[in-house]
């Protein structure tokens, strides 16, 4: 899924038969409040693959081979804080599953626009951008 300013990134079909063995993720705080939603999340699989899952500045959802990053400070504009446990979201209760399925869907000018990861128990957890952010869904 070819997006115009990010690129394909990486193929996340090679999660499936994978197992799930950490999640990270990160969250934007600011003045004591977190984001409801987590900024990125990072699967890192059973062979010791980190998979990232973020938006795009164009509304395209970025999945790429990267490690997770170190926390850091926005100065006034807050602080992106890093962790596996930091809050909650949908990937977190298939922490040790293994993947089954995943589905990607496009959009022309936009590149990736939502992934689809399923698990064995039937599952699945949606990735897409909504308004920018990256929302997590059952």
């Amino acid at each position: 899924m070819l997006c115009p300013l990010h690129g394909a990134g990486t193929d996340p079909t090679r999660l499936v038969g994978r197992t799930i063995s950490r999640i990270v993720a990160s969250w934007h705080v600011c003045e004591g409040e977190r984001s409801e939603a987590p900024l990125d999340v990072w699967l890192i699989d059973s062979e010791g693959e980190s998979t990232r899952i973020s938006t795009g500045s164009d509304g395209c959802l970025i999945v790429e081979c990267a490690a997770p990053h170190e926390p850091y400070d926005m100065g006034e504009w807050g602080r992106i804080e890093v962790g596996e446990d930091l809050g909650d979201h949908p990937f977190l209760r298939h922490l040790g599953e293994k993947v089954a399925t995943v589905a990607e869907f496009a959009a022309p000018r936009t590149g990736r626009t939502q992934l689809e990861i399923g698990f064995f128990d039937g599952d699945r957890v949606r990735a897409d951008c909504w308004e920018g952010d990256l929302r997590l869904t059952r």
